[in-house]
């Protein structure tokens, strides 16, 4: 039962990191009249038509960043780095394998030296 609960939780949270940008639009279409009457930084020029674009358009950005900073930071916590305090002792074994004669007989390669590229022929 723990580990069900555990299995829908995970998958909620990556469906919403990967829908942060709709649910900002989704608050946004919500407190729309609020947005352009108390955040919008342009409601003192009401010729300009803005009615919170620039609010949105300012949370989309900050959304984005958000989810690019998490994503460094995660690749950051991939890399470690791997440090050695005492040189690695290297021993060299005195007994070599031996060198076993293979049953097949040997290729003969042919010796007579013939060039390789060659000019085409005009007939």
């Amino acid at each position: 039962m723990l580990q069900r609960i555990t299995a829908y939780l995970l998958i909620v949270s990556l469906v919403t990191v990967n829908f942060t940008r709709l649910f900002v639009y989704a608050g946004f279409e919500l407190n729309r009249n609020y947005i352009a009457a108390k955040l919008c930084e342009n409601r003192s020029k009401p010729w300009m038509h803005c009615n919170g674009k620039c609010y949105f358009m300012k949370k989309i950005k900050q959304a984005e960043d958000n989810k690019a900073a998490g994503e460094r930071s995660s690749q950051k916590n991939l890399f470690q780095e791997a440090g050695f305090n005492e040189p690695e002792q290297i021993k060299f074994h005195s007994v070599l394998l031996a060198v076993i004669a293979s049953p097949e007989p040997p290729i003969n390669l042919p010796t007579q030296i013939r060039p390789i590229f060659q000019p085409p022929r005009l007939s």
